[in-house]
C-alpha cells in the first residue's frame, strides 16, 4: 500500500483486555403501533487487531449493534445492557463524553460513500475537521495529517488531492477517503458498516486489502457488518451469526464456515452463490440458441455522450459486437463505467446509439424515432437495480403491474386485476399484495413485483439491470431461482447485467466481459468462468471472494501476484 507509514500500536491495545465489550445489549424501538425489538440479548467481544464480522439478513439487527457502538440511535430507541469501549459505557455517557470517544477511540466506515462525504467540502477539509474537532490543532498541521491519512489508504498524490471534492474521485476512492477520515485520530476501533455492498469486485478486493493493512500495520480492532459471506471468508478473524435480533451462533472463521452448528447459518452459507455451482450453462460445448431468431444484434457498436464546455464526447461503448438470440439468457460483466448499463439501456431505446448497428427485435436503432419504436415496447421488458425507485409511491403494488397493461392492451378491468393476479402467483407473491403500496414490501418482495411487472405483456426479451445486488444473500438466491423457473416457463430472451460473477454464472448460457466499453471476451458462461481468456477476466475472477477462508486465502495469493506481475 503506498505511502503506508508504520506508527505505533495504540496505548489500549498494550493492556490486553478486548476493545470491544458489549454485554446484554437489549434495543427497542417506540412506533406508532408499538415496541419493536430490534436486538435481544446480545453479548460479545472484540479483542486488539482483531476482525469481528457481524452477519445476519435485513433485520437481524446486525446495524443497530453497530450503531449502538457509536451512540448513533434516533431517540425513538430505547437501550439497555452495557457497550464498553476502554471502560467507558457508551449507552450512559454524557454527550460531550461520548463526542470525545468518537474519533479518538471508535470511528466509523459508512455503506456509500457518496452520502457520507458533504460534496461542497474539499476531502482534506473534511478530514480535517475531525481533527480539529478533537483538539487544537492548526490548520498547517491538520492539513498535513489529512495528507498523511490519504497517503496510509493509498490515495495516489494525496498532496494534490487532499484539495479535491468528492466528486472528482470514483466509488472505490471515495470510499479510501471515508476510511482515511476514520484512521486520521488513530482510533483501536473502526465500524464498517457493509464498506464494500456498492463496488465492483476488482475496487472490492482493494477496500478488502486495505482493512486487512489497516489491522496489520496500526493494529485497528475492526468490526465488520456485511451480507457479504466471500467477503467474511476473505477478511474476518471470528463470525458472530444474528438472527431476528439475537446472536445465535459465533466461531472462529475457519470453523463456522467448515462446520456450521445451527440450521440459520447452513442455511445462510447455502444460499451463497459459488463460481461453478449451479452453473446455467454446465455442460455446454457449443451456443445453446444460435439456430433461433436473434433478437438483439450489434455490429461495431459505438454509444457516445457528448462532452460539455469544450471537452471532448465521452465514448462509453467502443465497437461492441454480440448478438442475443430467442430463449437466450445473455449475461453482461463489468466493473462500473464498462459501459453494461448503457448497453442495456440503448436496447430499451432509453439511450441513443452514436455509430455502428444496433438491431433490436428487427429496428435499427441508430434511426430511432420514439414513434415508430413504441409498438415494439411492449415486447421488451426492464428490471430494474433499486425497485424501490422505480415504482410509484402512491400507485398499490396491482396498479404498478397494470400499467403497462392498461397503455398497451385494451382490457376490461376484470381482465386486468385476473392477469395481475397471475403475474403475482407466478412471482411467488400472494394475490393480497396487489393491494399493498411498495413500502409495504421487503427488498426482494419489490424485486419480485418489478419481475411481474417486467413480464405483464409476455415480452420476447427481458432486460434486467443489476437486480440482486441491493438483496441479502438467502434473498437473493430464491429471486435467482425464481427467475431461471420463470424464464424457463416463459421462454423469454434476457440481457441479465451485473457486476457479480458468481450470479450471472448461475443463471447465463452465454458472458460478455465488457472492459472501458470495449467487449475482451465472450463466450459460453462456464468456459469463460472457468478459463478465461483475457488478462482482465483473469483478474476480474481472481478479486470475487469466495466463502471459503482457505480457498479464499489461496486466490488471495494469485490475485497479489497476478496484479505484480
Amino acid at each position: 500500500m503506498s505511502h503506508a507509514v508504520e506508527q505505533p500500536k495504540n496505548i489500549r491495545q498494550e493492556t490486553g483486555g478486548p476493545v470491544l465489550n458489549i454485554e446484554h445489549l437489549k434495543v427497542t424501538f417506540a412506533t406508532d403501533t408499538g415496541d419493536v425489538k430490534a436486538v435481544d440479548d446480545v453479548s460479545l467481544t472484540v479483542a486488539a487487531a482483531e476482525i469481528v464480522a457481524i452477519v445476519g439478513e435485513s433485520g437481524s439487527g446486525k446495524t443497530v449493534t453497530a450503531k449502538t457502538i457509536l451512540g448513533l440511535l434516533p431517540e425513538t430507541a430505547i437501550s439497555s445492557g452495557a457497550v464498553l469501549i476502554s471502560g467507558n459505557n457508551v449507552i450512559s455517557v454524557t454527550r460531550k463524553h461520548l463526542r470525545q470517544i468518537r474519533g479518538l477511540e471508535v470511528a466509523m466506515v459508512f455503506q456509500e460513500p457518496s452520502t457520507a462525504l458533504n460534496p461542497v467540502f474539499t476531502v482534506g477539509w473534511q478530514i480535517a475537521e475531525g481533527l480539529r474537532a478533537h483538539g487544537k490543532v492548526g490548520k498547517k498541521e491538520a492539513r498535513a495529517r489529512a495528507i498523511e491519512a490519504l497517503g496510509k489508504v493509498g490515495i495516489p498524490e494525496p498532496e494534490k488531492r487532499v484539495d479535491y471534492y468528492p466528486h472528482q474521485f470514483s466509488g472505490g476512492q471515495k470510499q479510501r477517503v471515508v476510511i482515511a477520515a476514520a484512521l486520521a485520530l488513530n482510533p483501536g476501533l473502526i465500524v464498517a458498516d457493509e464498506p464494500t455492498t456498492a463496488l465492483d469486485v476488482t475496487v472490492q478486493a482493494e477496500i478488502l486489502e486495505l482493512l486487512r493493512d489497516c489491522r496489520d500495520i496500526y493494529g485497528t480492532s475492526i468490526v465488520l457488518i456485511t451480507h457479504n459471506m466471500g467477503v467474511v471468508a476473505d477478511l474476518a478473524d471470528r463470525v458472530v451469526v444474528m438472527y431476528q435480533g439475537d446472536v445465535v451462533e459465533e466461531a472462529d472463521a475457519t470453523t463456522l464456515f467448515a462446520s456450521p452448528k445451527q440450521d440459520y447459518t447452513k442455511k445462510l452459507l447455502a444460499a451463497v452463490p459459488h463460481l461453478g455451482r449451479n452453473s446455467a450453462s454446465a455442460g455446454l460445448t457449443e451456443r445453446a440458441h444460435q439456430d433461433a431468431e436473434v433478437l438483439v444484434q450489434a455490429k461495431n457498436l459505438v454509444i457516445e455522450y457528448p462532452g460539455r464546455l469544450g471537452t471532448p464526447a465521452f465514448r462509453a461503448v467502443d465497437e461492441v459486437n454480440f448478438s442475443i438470440s430467442a430463449g437466450e439468457v445473455f449475461g453482461l460483466v463489468g466493473e462500473s463505467g464498462s459501459g453494461k448499463t448503457t448497453i442495456g439501456r440503448a436496447i430499451a431505446g432509453l439511450n441513443k446509439t452514436t455509430g455502428g448497428s444496433l438491431k433490436v427485435l428487427g429496428y435499427e436503432m441508430l434511426t430511432y424515432r420514439e414513434r415508430t419504436f413504441r409498438p415494439l415496447r411492449k415486447d421488451i421488458g426492464f428490471v430494474f437495480q433499486d425497485p424501490a425507485a422505480s415504482f410509484n409511491p402512491q400507485l398499490s403494488i396491482g396498479e404498478c403491474v397494470a400499467e403497462p397493461i392498461l397503455i398497451h392492451e385494451k382490457r376490461s378491468p376484470q381482465e386486468v386485476d385476473k392477469r395481475v393476479g397471475e403475474l403475482l402467483e407466478a412471482v411467488q407473491l400472494p394475490k393480497i399484495y396487489a393491494n399493498r403500496y411498495p413500502h409495504e414490501l421487503s427488498g426482494g418482495q419489490r424485486q419480485r413485483a418489478s419481475l411481474a411487472r417486467a413480464l405483464a405483456l409476455n415480452p420476447k426479451l427481458l432486460i434486467a439491470d443489476e437486480p440482486t445486488s441491493a438483496l441479502d444473500v438467502s434473498v437473493q438466491a430464491k429471486v435467482l431461482e425464481l427467475f431461471k423457473e420463470i424464464q424457463a416457463e416463459f421462454g423469454f430472451a434476457a440481457l441479465f447485467i451485473s457486476h457479480d460473477l458468481a450470479v450471472v454464472d448461475i443463471l447465463s448460457h452465454w458472458v460478455g466481459v465488457l472492459y472501458k466499453g470495449k467487449m475482451v471476451e465472450q463466450g459460453i458462461g462456464s468456459q469463460v468462468m472457468g478459463n478465461p481468456q483475457d488478462d482482465y477476466t483473469k483478474r476480474l475472477i481472481a478479486s470475487l471472494p469466495v466463502p471459503d477462508p482457505a480457498e479464499q486465502a489461496k486466490r488471495r495469493e494469485e490475485h497479489r501476484a497476478l496484479l505484480h506481475s
